[in-house]
């Protein structure tokens, strides 16, 4: 009897271990790098040009992109649905308590899709568009490149109620975040390397001032200091930068502020608080060359995140909307 248990938990992993590769492998030979080489040959040129506008105007605007691909491919898969606007008839994701007052961007992405739209007019989707816009941004402030798979087409639904519940928020702490990170079929390393895009970007007094005035594992001069920018009760809106050091190159420094105790958000701070993920944050604070390829590497794997592509969908012409 033990024996036919084993063999049948055997038999149960196997299945489950082949039904993930034959998933990734579907999502792979769908998305190409190649994917608009003869439609649209120069897409990439096209989003980098107006992304090099973009930051150029504003740095922050590189985060800001960063965490629009993340939302977006956190929800319903990387399919645009986060570009959506509410409408009478029309639920959108932009309400969400992770995205509402806080999600920046979306004009940047206007911006592009009608250049696009100008060269390659109803052929290159609204989430290949971001996907790009994202990793351009990481680049121009200092970060790797690496090559988008493209492919993916644009969701005609959207979810405010996924949105609501699957993003990462600030005050999660490790095993939450591990747990909504591996249900997108993320690792808790793919988590501790994506963090690693808190060394760009701002975030509002709102989202930190329990940290600030509430938690012990933060460094106090640096809690007294954030304090006078975000005090107890006002001022929510007010801007700290998420990486101490460089907020707006993309390098490791986010990992020695984790070292130091000054992560900017509770949910920062989680990946070195004597868990699972201290041994990594650590490894990422004194080796800017693996962080930089495992980001790469976790990267492609958010980009992977149920995409909608043959037939499904549709190209989008106008990013906000469904198509008519």
């Amino acid at each position: 009897m033990a024996r036919t248990t084993s063999w049948m938990n055997f038999v149960t992993d196997l299945s489950i271990i082949l039904s993930i590769f034959l998933v990734c492998s579907r999502v792979n030979a769908q998305l190409s790098a190649n994917f608009y080489n003869t439609s649209c040959p120069n897409v990439e040129t096209i989003v980098r040009n107006a992304m090099t506008t973009a930051v150029n105007n504003e740095a922050r605007m590189g985060a800001s992109i960063l965490r629009l691909f993340f939302h977006d491919c956190f929800v319903q898969g990387c399919d645009g649905s986060v570009l959506l606007d509410d409408t009478a008839t029309f639920t959108g994701e932009k309400g969400a308590l992770s995205n509402n007052g806080s999600l920046r961007g979306f004009d940047v992405i206007d911006t592009i899709k009608a250049n696009v739209e100008a060269a390659c007019n109803a052929t290159v989707s609204c989430a290949d568009i971001l996907a790009l816009a994202s990793r351009d941004g990481v680049f121009l402030l200092g970060g790797p490149s690496w090559t988008v798979l493209l492919g993916r087409r644009d969701s005609t639904t959207a979810s405010l109620s996924e949105a609501n519940t699957n993003l990462p928020g600030p005050t999660n702490d490790l095993s939450t975040l591990i747990t909504k990170f591996a249900k997108k079929g993320l690792t808790a390393q793919d988590m501790t390397a994506l963090s690693g895009a808190h060394t760009i970007g701002q975030a509002r007094c709102l989202l930190f001032r329990s940290r600030i005035y509430n938690d012990t594992d933060i460094n106090a001069t640096y809690a007294t200091g954030l304090q006078a920018n975000c005090p107890v009760s006002g001022g929510d809106d007010n801007l700290a930068p998420l990486d101490l050091q460089t907020p707006t190159n993309f390098d490791n420094d986010y990992y020695q502020n984790l070292l130091n105790q000054q992560g900017l958000l509770h949910s920062d701070q989680e990946l070195f608080n004597g868990g699972s993920q201290d041994s990594l944050a650590q490894t990422y604070a004194n080796d800017n060359s693996q962080f930089l390829s495992d980001f790469v590497n976790s990267m492609i794997n958010v980009g992977n995140i149920s995409p909608l592509t043959g037939t499904q969908g549709q190209i989008r012409l106008n990013c906000r909307a469904v198509n008519s």
